[in-house]
């Protein structure tokens, strides 16, 4: 087992048997892996830092909503790094870059979806967003949800781009407040 894995397994066991210390240590360790991991496949395309840290929020809401999908006899680290990877590739989808310097695993590392569990966690996600602004709902529902360019969803949210990309971002870190609000014991 890599240092990671005995570093951050142990807490997602004791986060989904419900500790809520563990579960917020565990997602601010993840933050910090998944924000080095992200800035150097975006320093290859050419991208900075704040779309990083967006990446960042993406994927541990993604990881807190669908953390009761990984198997505790299954190690931890491979789990979070599909979950990761797939957001990078949603990103670099959604803003047209290329998907060259993305390395793809072996189709036997991507973990089977439950459909209802999926339909749980978008319900319970769309029940966070209600709790945000009018305007940073729509961001992110256009964006991060239905996969609409920033363009498509300014013009969708009659924002400007720039209004779109703060909102997703300070909608995403208010997001993750709550989520971790949530947590609390």
């Amino acid at each position: 087992m890599t240092t990671a894995e005995n570093e951050l397994k142990p807490l997602m066991l004791a986060s989904q048997d419900g500790d809520a210390a563990a579960h917020r240590a565990l997602l601010e360790r993840l933050s910090r892996h998944l924000r080095a991991y992200y800035k150097s496949k975006l320093a290859r395309t050419g991208r900075g830092a704040a779309e990083a840290e967006d990446l960042v929020q993406e994927a541990v809401l993604a990881i807190h909503l669908q953390r009761h999908t990984y198997d505790p006899a299954q190690p931890l680290t491979p789990w979070v790094h599909a979950v990761a990877r797939y957001k990078l590739i949603d990103f670099l989808r959604r803003t047209r870059a290329s998907r060259a310097d993305v390395p793809i695993d072996e189709a036997d590392d991507i973990t089977a979806h439950d459909d209802h569990i999926g339909a749980e966690s978008s319900f319970d996600l769309r029940r966070l967003l209600k709790q945000l602004p009018a305007k940073m709902q729509c961001a992110i529902a256009a964006v991060k949800l239905d996969g609409l360019s920033v363009a498509e969803a300014a013009q969708r949210c009659d924002m400007s781009e720039s209004s779109v990309k703060v909102s997703i971002h300070r909608g995403l870190k208010s997001l993750a407040a709550l989520i971790a609000g949530r947590t609390k014991p």
